[in-house]
């Protein structure tokens, strides 16, 4: 038997002897263990019907943006990809370029963001326009089994995206332990006004134990959860108070390797919402964090209350119509206390007292008689009543003599 381990050094050595070799401007070969395409059902993918990209599209799709995706790599050479996947940077290794993926998820998150359309695939991304700059904060290794960030990698990462021109940061792949140096990163982010939208991660479920993701549960980070198309939550999304948006993120059809595949997971959520926050940047330009954020919530489709939904679901239609005000609410006008109630005040607060009860004496009264009256109707069958028939007397059949008036009735007749 050979020593543990000496078959995936050998993979990975091959790998990288690949990329060593492989002309100038051509992507390394994937390795054998890499993931691969998959099927997705044809039609209309169900985001875009959830989001109405498709009136979305005629007022933005995110031109002249620079989405930095902080995840596993994008893999550039997919078809549906043209010439808007950067170099970008490993910030894992601290050297290198992040334009391969070979374990899929920063793939997963640029299809929904920026995939061009094509005739037979139902992937295109919300800002088909925007440009995609990988940072890699995930070893590209698919048996390195880590399948999220470490603080100060993700703090690089994000100093990385700042410095190389990013107008939005989607952090796909959270860390799971706080740092200071991940603190500083993204407030360095903000103060250039570049959004931080994260997910919020796949530990959500009661087994998992729902833990803390960093940075999203910072104050002034987008943190993004994922829902499925009948908009309950995914069941392993990570939920809490610092829970800012929700997204599709059950099923989703998007790129994958050199072709599609359907995933799940709140980093394709991120995804959605950072798509949302470049047609922003395209439409008005760079503006605060605070008012991005507070664009995005504003606007968005209301959902059951929980701390797994925020504001409920993104809308990018109603966020690149939207406008933020910057008017500051007018102050309400002084009040003066009422004055001490007078003899003419209470003269005319026993009148109206007076008056009400009489009122109410006589509704007391009309509800008595009314209910007499049904008393009495139900008694007859609520037939009304009939008046007795006349007495009726009989008629002689011939009439009697004549009677004189002047006659006296007491003198006999002669």
């Amino acid at each position: 038997m050979g020593r543990p381990g000496l078959g995936r050094a050998a993979a990975v050595l091959a790998v990288a002897l690949a990329g060593i070799m492989a002309p100038a401007g051509l992507t390394p070969a994937r390795a054998a263990d890499c993931v691969s395409a998959g099927q997705v059902s044809g039609g209309v993918a169900w985001p875009r019907t959830m989001l109405a990209a498709d009136s979305v599209s005629q007022f933005a799709r995110g031109g002249g943006v620079r989405v930095a995706v902080l995840s596993t790599g994008v893999q550039a050479d997919n078809p549906q990809f043209t010439d808007q996947v950067l170099a970008g940077n490993d910030a894992v290794d601290n050297k290198g370029t992040a334009d391969t993926d070979c374990r899929g998820t920063g793939t997963q998150v640029a299809g929904v963001i920026a995939a061009k359309p094509a005739n037979d695939s139902p992937v295109t991304g919300l800002a088909g326009s925007a440009g995609i700059l990988p940072v890699r904060v995930v070893p590209d290794d698919p048996g390195a089994g880590e399948t999220f960030a470490q603080p100060d990698v993700l703090a690089r990462a994000i100093d990385l995206a700042v410095a190389k021109g990013a107008d939005v940061i989607v952090v796909a792949s959270p860390a799971y332990d706080d740092s200071n140096r991940l603190r500083t990163a993204i407030a360095a982010a903000i103060a250039a006004d570049v959004p931080v939208i994260a997910a919020t991660g796949d530990l959500g479920s009661a087994q998992d134990g729902n833990p803390t993701p960093f940075p999203a549960a910072y104050q002034d980070v987008i943190a993004v959860g994922a829902i499925d198309q009948n908009g309950k939550i995914f069941e392993k999304s990570g939920h809490g108070s610092y829970v800012d948006l929700v997204a599709p993120g059950v099923a989703v059809p998007t790129l994958q390797a050199d072709g599609l595949v359907e995933a799940d997971g709140t980093a394709i959520a991120a995804g959605y919402v950072g798509a949302t926050a470049a047609l922003i940047r395209s439409r008005v330009g760079r503006m605060p964090v605070a008012d991005v954020t507070r664009l995005l919530t504003a606007s968005a489709s209301p959902t059951v209350t929980g701390d797994a939904f925020g504001a409920g679901v993104v809308n990018p239609y109603s966020a690149i119509t939207g406008k933020v005000s910057g008017a500051r609410g007018r102050a309400l006008p002084a009040l003066s206390a009422a004055p001490a109630a007078g003899a003419d005040t209470e003269r005319r607060r026993r009148l109206a007292a007076f008056a009400g009860a009489t009122l109410a004496a006589v509704a007391v009264v009309a509800v008595l008689m009314v209910t007499a009256a049904i008393r009495r109707s139900r008694r007859q069958h609520w037939r009304p009543a009939l008046a007795l028939p006349l007495p009726l007397y009989d008629e002689p059949v011939e009439p009697g003599p004549p009677v004189m008036l002047l006659d006296d009735p007491a003198e006999p007749t002669r």
